[in-house]
């Protein structure tokens, strides 16, 4: 069975409401990214960057998975597939894709901002966090999501999927955010590479068909693709 690695980005869940900030003038939900998605941000003012990811987690909640989530899921039937998301929504998941990797974290948990960072997961029901939320060693509970300026501890997992691809997919990425955007460097000489994206993106070789749709159409004209490949 042929390994499809997919990188997906904010475009990969704009059809399903999730707002990205690369189309908002470099605002996240009308927020400086400085102050919301930062350790300095955090520091400064941890009762705002609580409230913008309690925001957050609610916008997810009323969301569904789109088509493009969906046809994902269902090549998994003809692929074994591998998704590398830089998205911290559970959108993938909600779709029934087995196999995740969250680059940049997840916004339905929470972890320790103490020693050892244990995480927590959270529920529909019992979604915010507030200050005075603690883990049981007495630390505040933080957003486990990997603020610029922070490491990316999955990337090296990530690297090593993209480097045993049989095909890369790139869906919804501005390729400009890093360590993510570096990954293409990893692919085999010579693998099919698609990129998904109504937008055009700056991308370091040539080797590359470009579909230039947005998730659910350009998921839609890759499944043909797949199913009937050029000789």
């Amino acid at each position: 069975m042929k390994k499809i690695v997919v990188l997906t980005g904010a475009g990969m869940s704009a059809e399903s409401g999730i707002n990205t900030f690369r189309d908002a003038g470099g605002l996240w939900e009308q927020h400086r990214v400085q102050d919301v998605a930062t350790p300095e941000g955090w520091h400064r003012n941890p009762q705002l960057v609580l409230d913008f990811y309690n925001e957050r987690r609610k916008q997810l909640l009323a969301a569904k998975p789109n088509a493009g989530h969906i046809a994902l899921a269902e090549l998994e039937k003809q692929y074994d597939i591998r998704i590398i998301t830089q998205n911290v929504d559970n959108l993938h998941e909600q779709a029934g894709s087995s196999h995740i990797i969250h680059l940049h974290g997840e916004l339905m948990k929470v972890r320790s901002s103490g020693p050892g960072e244990e995480v927590f997961k959270l529920t529909p029901d019992n979604y915010e966090t507030h200050l005075g939320d603690k883990c049981p060693k007495g630390y505040q509970l933080r957003p486990h999501i990997v603020w610029f300026g922070e490491a990316v501890p999955e990337i090296e997992q990530a690297i090593g999927l993209v480097n045993i691809a049989d095909i890369l997919v790139i869906i919804g990425t501005s390729m400009q955010v890093y360590p993510a955007a570096g990954l293409i460097n990893y692919a085999k000489p010579g693998i099919p590479i698609y990129l998904i994206d109504p937008q055009d993106v700056n991308v370091p070789t040539k080797n590359i068909l470009v579909i230039k749709k947005r998730a659910s159409e350009g998921m839609k004209e890759l499944k043909e693709i797949l199913d009937c490949p050029a000789t």
